[in-house]
């Protein structure tokens, strides 16, 4: 039996108060966990109506998209999903390789999830290297979901920032701990917003675990090399048939804008939306991009029963 490494982190008081606002709210959230091949794979669910699981960013967790959770969840059932080895989801250890092997670290369990839930057509929504999953998983059609939507997606072009790649390699998690929260906050500053307060002690929270989660970090580097083109999809980009939305922000500073609207060009059914952001649009100014979100979701959705 392949080893699988335990839930590596406790819920800290930031996500603790996130996740009692989600399950008092209306519509409220339940918190889930369901074995998916090797790793463990905890989501938070709500809402009815037509299917939309989100997938999250390296180092966060389905709690990263709070603040549009409750207005998603008015409209759609919604999965949020933790992937493997982030947020609370275990995961085997990561047996090496490189952009094949790390890509099916993260995206088989997902993918194994969405077939045992009946989720197989439902709307997936990535941001980063959850884009990079739910494009992989349109890709080889075992599921079919019915719409795509790629925010700041990684794997979809051949160019990262040099920034963003020594960030990644330091890792953030080694940050935290070596910096501590505050310094890192002078690295990593938040928006100057209650909601930027807000993500920012919640990101540190996820980051400042004991082991670094060691495991999907090593998948997450296997993802692109220190140095030169990063390996991507982009000549396969032009099979995804579902309808997609492009979303970009125009100061991504991880992957420069360029990639986003190659990558719309490249699908077929693509329309592109830049937005005078960075690379997490969705988090930054949730109130712009939301309405922009609910409507790309909802545009001939059908009723639920």
């Amino acid at each position: 039996m392949t080893n699988v490494h335990a839930v590596v982190s406790r819920l800290g008081p930031v996500e603790s108060a996130i996740l009692a606002e989600l399950t008092a709210g209306a519509p409220p959230f339940a918190v889930h966990r369901r074995a998916a091949l090797s790793s463990t794979l905890r989501y938070l669910e709500g809402g009815s109506g037509s299917p939309v699981v989100l997938l999250h960013g390296r180092g966060n967790a389905a709690t990263t998209w709070f603040p549009l959770l409750p207005e998603l969840a008015r409209r759609h059932h919604v999965v949020a999903v933790d992937l493997p080895g982030f947020g609370h989801a275990s995961s085997p250890p990561f047996g090496g390789g490189g952009f094949e092997e790390g890509l099916r670290f993260f995206a088989d369990p997902v993918e194994e999830l969405l077939l045992e839930l009946d989720l197989g057509d439902a709307a997936l929504v990535g941001h980063s290297l959850g884009a990079l999953v739910a494009a992989e998983i349109a890709l080889r059609k075992r599921a079919r979901p019915r719409k795509l939507v790629l925010i700041g997606a990684m794997g979809v072009g051949p160019v990262m920032t040099a920034w963003s790649r020594a960030y990644f390699r330091a890792p953030p998690e080694r940050l935290v701990r070596v910096l501590g929260p505050a310094l890192f906050r002078r690295i990593h500053p938040p928006r100057p917003t209650p909601l930027g307060e807000r993500l920012a002690a919640l990101h540190s929270e996820f980051y400042a675990v004991p082991d670094g989660r060691v495991a999907p970090v090593a998948a997450f580097n296997a993802l692109f090399p220190a140095v030169g083109a990063v390996p991507h999809r982009l000549p396969r980009l032009g099979e995804i048939d579902a309808e997609t939305l492009v979303l970009w922000g125009e100061r991504d500073d991880v992957f420069p804008a360029p990639i986003g609207i190659a990558a719309a060009a490249a699908i077929p059914r693509a329309t592109l939306r830049m937005v005078p952001l960075g690379h997490a649009p969705h988090l930054e100014d949730s109130a712009l991009v939301l309405p922009e979100l609910t409507a790309f979701l909802s545009a001939g959705a059908a009723s639920s029963p």
